[in-house]
């Protein structure tokens, strides 16, 4: 257990702030140049790394930082800390060892286009910083465990909309990576949530960290939440925009970006 000093209560303020204060300029810097990497790779971003390596690399803080903070907390050996935690371990041992397995394990027929290394160490910076302050929230800074009652309600609806957002967000993951394999190049997804949005699986990743945000009922919590939207919402309007540029009358004008019927 750490005693409560100043330094690391600071620490996790202005951490927490940086958190809510980079997500506006997040969201207009990518709604104007997107991310080199995937569909929208270009060169002028250092060296490339193969993909798998990369998603590996670029997500490890959200599994090993995690389990070296969370047991130094307050409320580690709490049962309720504890349940909270496991939904976001779950997540991020999908995304950072099974997806990169995925994506290693994955016939391709075409050269991978590579990761880029600098967009590599700017997830690897937000990484750390989203993985401090998530556990240290849960571990540590949430002082609503005594209320029992309220907290299981919350954390049984929350759990429901985060199991319901991971479901779409692998289902998806693995529709194109499937669409990969078929070595055709790109094509246009079909099916399911793809007849809605161009990026379900933006979308199911949206709506996990909406219900992480009401499980844990704090501001890291919804931190977590306005930057996934900042950083995945621009990404999937660019991304309905390559596929009408691509494919022009074979791609359905009427699906959305990343949420159905709206955006």
């Amino acid at each position: 257990m750490i005693p409560e000093h100043y330094s690391d209560s600071s620490l996790f303020h202005h951490s927490l702030l940086t958190l809510f204060l980079i997500a506006p300029p997040t969201f207009l810097s990518l709604t104007f140049l997107q991310a080199p990497y995937g569909k929208h790779h270009r060169p002028g971003w250092g060296p490339n790394l193969p993909p798998p390596l990369a998603w590996l690399l670029m997500e490890s803080p959200t599994l090993w930082l995690t389990l070296l903070l969370f047991p130094l907390g307050l409320h580690s050996h709490n049962p309720k800390a504890q349940a909270l935690i496991t939904p976001f371990l779950i997540h991020y041992f999908n995304r950072t060892i099974l997806y990169p397995l995925h994506l290693l394990l994955t016939p391709s027929k075409k050269t991978p286009t590579g990761f880029p290394l600098g967009v590599a160490l700017m997830a690897f910076a937000f990484n750390v910083l989203n993985s401090y302050l998530q556990a240290r929230t849960v571990s540590h800074y949430i002082n609503h465990y005594d209320d029992s009652g309220f907290f299981w309600f919350r954390f049984l609806c929350g759990l429901l909309v985060f199991l319901l957002g991971m479901g779409i967000n692998v289902w998806a993951d693995r529709v194109l990576l499937r669409l990969k394999s078929e070595g055709k190049g790109y094509v246009v997804p079909r099916g399911g949530l793809f007849e809605l949005v161009a990026c379900p699986n933006y979308f199911g990743e949206i709506v996990e960290w909406l219900g992480w945000a009401v499980m844990t009922w704090s501001w890291a919590g919804l931190g977590f939440f306005v930057y996934t939207f900042a950083n995945l919402g621009p990404r999937a309007r660019a991304n309905r925009r390559w596929y009408l540029e691509k494919f022009g009358e074979d791609y359905p004008k009427e699906r959305k970006a990343v949420i159905p019927y709206l955006y």
